[in-house]
C-alpha cells in the first residue's frame, strides 16, 4: 500500500480537475453555480450511498454521530462554498488557475491548523522550510496565472 498511496492521491487529484470540467460545463448549461453545486452533490451523495450499500457498511449509531464537535457537521458547506466557487471561476481563469490557488489556499490553511492543533490533532509547527514551501508554491501560482 506505501507504493500504491501516493500514486491513489495522484489519481484523486487529476479527478478533482476533472470534476471541476465537468461542473463548470454544467453551471454554464443550468446558468446557475448553485444548482449545479447542488447536483454535483447530490450525485456524490448517491454514489458514496451505493459504495456504502455495496459494502454492507453498518449505519453509525446516534451515539457515535453524537460524539463529534458541533462544527465537524459544517464540512459540506465549506464543500458547497468550494463547488460553486469553482463552477464560477473555471471559466473565467481556467482550470489549471483555479487549481493552483485552491491548493494555495488549502496549503496556507493547512498549515494555520497544523501549528494550533486543531481538534486534537498533533501539532505540526510552521518552519522556515514548510514556509518556504509555501513561498514556493504562491510563486508557482503565480507563474500558472501569467
Amino acid at each position: 500500500m506505501n507504493l500504491l498511496a501516493p500514486f491513489l492521491v495522484l489519481s484523486a487529484g487529476l479527478s478533482l480537475a476533472f470534476q471541476q470540467v465537468l461542473n463548470a460545463s454544467l453551471g454554464s448549461a443550468m446558468q446557475s453555480a448553485k444548482w449545479a453545486a447542488f447536483v454535483s452533490y447530490l450525485g456524490g451523495t448517491i454514489a458514496l450511498l451505493l459504495a456504502l450499500l455495496f459494502a454492507r457498511e453498518p449505519m453509525p449509531t446516534a451515539a457515535l454521530a453524537g460524539r463529534a464537535p458541533w462544527i465537524a457537521w459544517t464540512g459540506g458547506g465549506f464543500g458547497a462554498i468550494f463547488i460553486a466557487t469553482s463552477i464560477l471561476m473555471v471559466p473565467r481563469l481556467g482550470v489549471a488557475t483555479v487549481l493552483t490557488l485552491i491548493v494555495v489556499g488549502q496549503l496556507v490553511g493547512s498549515l494555520a491548523l497544523d501549528q494550533v492543533g486543531m481538534f486534537g490533532l498533533p501539532q505540526h509547527p510552521i518552519t522556515p522550510t514548510r514556509a518556504l514551501g509555501v513561498l514556493c508554491l504562491v510563486l508557482g501560482a503565480a507563474l500558472v496565472r501569467g
